[in-house]
């Protein structure tokens, strides 16, 4: 996909962009970051396997609502079985959507692309004793799962994934010794953040923190001033397009 925005895509020129997405996830990013003329560095902050399988999947595909938490739970939920439903499918964000669109899936997404902006949607407003499938990881805020049964859903709880560490080795540290205080490091998971400031050597985890942490909400900002990062920048969101428009910034 290429990157369009000529602002944007300006500032990147010659910066270095630390991506801590999970590994193997982030191809697309890396794409738009060289299109931009910046500098990709890969640092998974999470690796993720595959769980459940494929009768728990078919049958929360009769539920009535099923919500859809990340584009990876498509992804692995895709290869227990065809996401053939005649539910009401809801997506976290936009990326989620697109993944179910992929496939032939349509989906609602809120403008909000987190939990509370699915909870905020219509769709949720009255789910008493109306059957939801919430399909994921296992792990998280609970956010979600909490406000559904609050709600008086009958939720249906499907781990088609879970996140563990990443492996990391001398090539990934001597990455972040080499890092400039200008780099930007994308930052859209506590859990990911959490695991590299543990599996990183005292001297790459410093020069990590010397860069300048690209956050997607208030609450990341918070857990990365916590792990040592003394500047960051807040992103609209979690998505690329936001992410990488707030890494252009000076």
């Amino acid at each position: 996909m290429a990157f369009h925005d000529s602002g944007t895509s300006a500032a990147l020129a010659g910066r270095t962009i630390v991506i801590t997405r999970p590994a193997g996830t982030a191809g697309g990013l890396v794409r738009r970051v060289r299109a931009a003329g910046g500098i990709p560095v890969l640092l998974p902050g999470l690796s993720l396997r595959g769980l459940g399988d494929a009768a728990a999947l078919r049958a929360a595909l009769a539920d009535e609502v099923l919500v859809f938490t990340s584009p990876a739970a498509v992804r692995f939920a895709a290869r227990l079985a065809p996401l053939r439903t005649r539910a009401l499918v809801l997506a976290v964000g936009h990326g989620t959507a697109r993944a179910l669109a992929r496939l032939g899936v349509a989906a609602l997404v809120p403008a909000r692309q987190d939990s509370e902006g699915v909870l905020g949607l219509e769709a949720t407003q009255h789910l008493a004793g109306r059957r939801v499938a919430l399909i994921g990881a296992p792990g998280g805020r609970g956010v979600l799962r909490e406000q559904l049964v609050s709600r008086g859903a009958q939720l249906r709880e499907l781990h088609v994934y879970c996140r563990v560490p990443p492996r990391l080795d001398r090539r990934h540290a001597a990455a972040i010794d080499r890092l400039p205080r200008s780099a930007r490091v994308l930052l859209s998971s506590a859990e990911a953040l959490g695991h590299l400031m543990h599996l990183l050597p005292p001297v790459a985890r410093a020069h990590l923190c010397a860069a300048v942490a690209v956050v997607s909400s208030e609450r990341l900002a918070q857990a990365a001033q916590e792990a040592g990062f003394r500047r960051s920048v807040l992103a609209a969101s979690a998505n690329a397009a936001d992410l990488l428009a707030a890494a252009a910034r000076p």
